[in-house]
């Protein structure tokens, strides 16, 4: 497979649709970013790199960072995780509070807000500190000592972050956050302010695609725990338009509002895709047209 070219001639293709959505407005740190960026890069199974366009400049990740929380909470709690979050999809906004009303507390997956809260209460409660041990962690599985967080963008979302605030509050009084709520929000904050290239993304996610290993061979994860968030991120990882990148794209993946989307082909690739203008349910819109477009020249989806 010449991915080389395909990737050259998918930039070419998107580049060439019309520029549809706007940067995120909820975090005003984000509100700054140039819209017209785009990025793409793929890692193959077999570590080679390709990439093009803005794919070597860091952004925000935002929510991309909850499918790396889950694997780290995963892989010391296990299935203890999901006594306290679901593996359902939500079917609702990602910030919304309604469906905890009626589940008692329980979110429904550990991809929307909610249950991206728990997930850091539970770090905040087992890592001994709780930012600096996920920044090694993220660091390690990115074989990537330079990655940090972005502490404008962590202050910017702390000042305008009253939903999540709600939403760990009401988590809170349903027993379901057992640390200070301001301890939790702190560490969501930062887990989302964490600042990656498209290449250093892709490397990121290597693990999902590799049976639980590293791009530098480090065990992450048993197979089997790979393949459960696999299928998370298949059914979970693009809000209330999961079901749509499944039709389309056919991957598991994850998406942000820093217009960043990480997704893979297990045994094959992992591929990153950036462009930060979001359509109305808060994803990239130019990244999921590239995505169609390289399971549609390649052929390759799990489907």
């Amino acid at each position: 497979m010449n991915y080389e070219t395909i990737l050259q001639e998918i930039y070419q293709e998107a580049k060439q649709l019309p520029s549809i959505g706007n940067v995120a407005k909820t975090i005003p740190e984000l509100s700054k970013i140039n819209p017209n960026k785009f990025g793409i890069h793929l890692t193959t199974i077999s570590g080679e790199d390709f990439g093009i366009g803005d794919s070597n400049e860091k952004f925000s990740i935002q929510s991309v960072s909850k499918a790396l929380t889950v694997a780290l909470a995963f892989s010391f709690l296990d299935e203890k995780v999901w006594e306290r979050v679901g593996v359902e999809p939500s079917g609702s906004a990602f910030n919304s509070l309604v469906q905890l009303e009626y589940e008692k507390g329980i979110p429904r997956n550990p991809f929307i807000n909610a249950g991206a809260l728990v997930i850091a209460d539970m770090l905040v409660t087992n890592l001994e500190n709780p930012k600096n041990d996920f920044l090694k962690f993220i660091r390690k599985i990115s074989n990537c000592d330079t990655i940090n967080y972005n502490l404008n963008v962590a202050n910017s979302e702390k000042e305008t972050g009253f939903r999540n605030a709600a939403l760990c509050n009401f988590l809170k009084s349903f027993g379901n956050i057992k640390n200070d709520v301001e301890t939790v929000l702190d560490f969501y904050f930062h887990q989302c302010s964490l600042e990656m290239t498209c290449k250093e993304l892709a490397h990121s996610f290597f693990f999902f695609a590799n049976e639980g290993n590293t791009i530098s061979g480090e065990k992450i994860l048993l197979k089997s725990q790979v393949k459960r968030l696999n299928a998370l991120m298949q059914t979970c990882g693009f809000y209330d338009e999961s079901g749509e990148f499944t039709y389309k794209v056919g991957l598991p993946g994850k998406s942000g509002i820093g217009g960043g989307i990480a997704a893979l082909f297990p045994k094959n690739f992992v591929v990153a895709t950036w462009s930060p203008r979001l359509n109305e349910k808060g994803n990239s819109e130019l990244g999921m047209s590239a995505l169609e477009l390289l399971t549609t020249k390649t052929g390759m989806s799990v489907f």
